[in-house]
């Protein structure tokens, strides 16, 4: 399979209301579209965020190296999915977010010629087609903002079938996150609650919040601590914690994966396609984490379109079950690119809707020229 052309779209998309993250206030989503066109006239779509406290991405730095890998890539063969990385990194070291981006696209072409859904593609090649038909998964809604409107949000969307839920902690005192954390643990007992302090706290902090009675409910929390700690601090706070321990930006793929196993230093990770390159070595992961009997979130960064949302989506489907649910973020976006956006039925997203074949769902080129941030314009090549 062969490039013959390729198209990259800046976008910059209004969020329905401003996500207050402990670092950042973040009012709209910034993501990198890209087209691939084959040497059959198909056309293959993927995508990437920016990330700046996660990935080190800007848009512009994402554009740069989304660019210069499709410049060198259309030279390339793109025959075997499982020799993509290869050919990734012999073209240019690390930028994982440009990598799964284009991964994404080659991987709609692919499956596409195969007249494959992408999650069918995953499970038939991990050798996980004994499994059942997958369940949909369920997603996990974030809940923010003043205590009146956590209530307020948690009991609309609970009505509306959410049984996963994310609560920002660590832009607050943490005695008043702590008052917080129970008030909600309380209202949605029984669900599956976790915190999210994107690094936030510091080691004692967290220990006190993990050792607490207000957090006894929570199913996992979510990165308390900077990822630049030493393992040591990790394993502290394994051990002393009362709740499992769940990491994010801590983890990028296998190798801090397989180091925390070593050191028994989590309890499971929320896994991102900008961390870890795409979505082949994201299913990698997810298996590692799955044979460990480890907790598995997978997320989409605040906030995606419905496209890296079902790229994603293949690695539950292929998988079979996400305990820790999904983070769908589409959910928080004035508006989607895709004509078909994904939406939750009942706080979960079932497979038919990626019935089609690739990936399982288009963006809307209208759309996405709308969406094309301001003071940029979209790039041939």
């Amino acid at each position: 399979m062969k490039i013959t052309q390729a198209t990259i779209y800046p976008l910059s998309i209004p969020l329905i209301e401003p996500i207050k993250m402990s670092r950042e206030l973040v009012r709209d989503a910034k993501t990198v579209l890209l087209c691939l066109t084959d040497d059959e006239g198909r056309q293959g779509w993927g995508e990437a965020s920016v990330a700046p406290l996660m990935t080190g991405e800007t848009l512009d730095s994402l554009l740069g190296s989304v660019k210069y890998l499709v410049e060198h890539g259309k030279s390339c063969e793109w025959a075997e999915p499982n020799k993509f990385a290869e050919i990734f990194s012999s073209i240019l070291y690390g930028n994982a977010s440009a990598k799964s981006c284009f991964e994404m696209a080659l991987l709609d072409l692919f499956t596409q010629r195969q007249s494959i859904p992408l999650w069918k593609y995953l499970r038939l090649e991990n050798k996980l087609s004994n499994l059942a038909e997958p369940k949909p998964i369920p997603l996990l809604r974030m809940l923010g903002g003043s205590p009146e409107k956590e209530i307020a949000d948690a009991k609309e969307y609970r009505a509306l079938g959410f049984k996963h839920w994310k609560i920002k902690i660590g832009s607050l005192p943490l005695a008043k996150d702590m008052e917080r954390v129970a008030m909600l643990s309380d209202l949605l007992d029984g669900d599956v609650i976790s915190v999210d302090a994107n690094g936030a706290l510091s080691l004692a902090d967290a220990i006190r919040f993990c050792e607490s009675k207000q957090a006894s409910k929570l199913s996992f929390a979510e990165q308390l601590v900077p990822a630049d700690l030493p393992l040591s601090d990790f394993i502290a706070l394994k051990q002393k914690s009362l709740i499992p321990i769940g990491l994010d930006e801590s983890i990028h793929g296998l190798v801090e994966i397989e180091e925390f196993i070593q050191a028994q230093a989590f309890d499971g990770a929320s896994l991102k396609l900008i961390k870890t390159g795409g979505v082949l070595e994201a299913v990698e992961a997810a298996k590692v984490l799955k044979a460990n009997h480890l907790g598995i979130n997978l997320a989409c960064k605040i906030a995606e379109t419905s496209l890296s949302g079902a790229a994603t989506a293949a690695i539950g489907f292929a998988l079979g079950e996400i305990p820790w649910g999904f983070s769908m973020s589409n959910q928080y976006l004035q508006f989607d690119i895709c004509a078909q956006a994904l939406t939750a039925k009942e706080g979960h997203l079932d497979v038919a809707q990626l019935s089609d074949s690739g990936v399982g769902i288009k963006p809307e080129e209208s759309r996405v020229k709308d969406a094309i941030a301001k003071g940029y314009a979209l790039i041939q090549c």
